[in-house]
């Protein structure tokens, strides 16, 4: 089940640091099935997608208050 709307950022966030720290710690060198390798992969090409609209969602962020 995906995240609801009104905490997905903030549970995203848990879960990408959760992952920060497994890949500082080396812990992707050994990964469990193709799968697992699959989405790390996957995970790079998404972090660097939503980087893409960094700058503009800061600036509308930034606009609100």
């Amino acid at each position: 089940m995906g995240n609801m709307s009104y905490c997905r950022f903030e549970n995203t966030e848990k879960d990408l640091t959760d992952c920060l720290y497994a890949i500082e710690e080396g812990e992707y060198t050994d990964l469990s099935s193709y799968h697992e390798e699959r989405a790390l992969r996957d995970l790079f090409d998404t972090c660097e997608a939503i980087l893409d609209y960094k700058e503009e969602v800061l600036e509308k962020l930034n606009n609100k208050y």
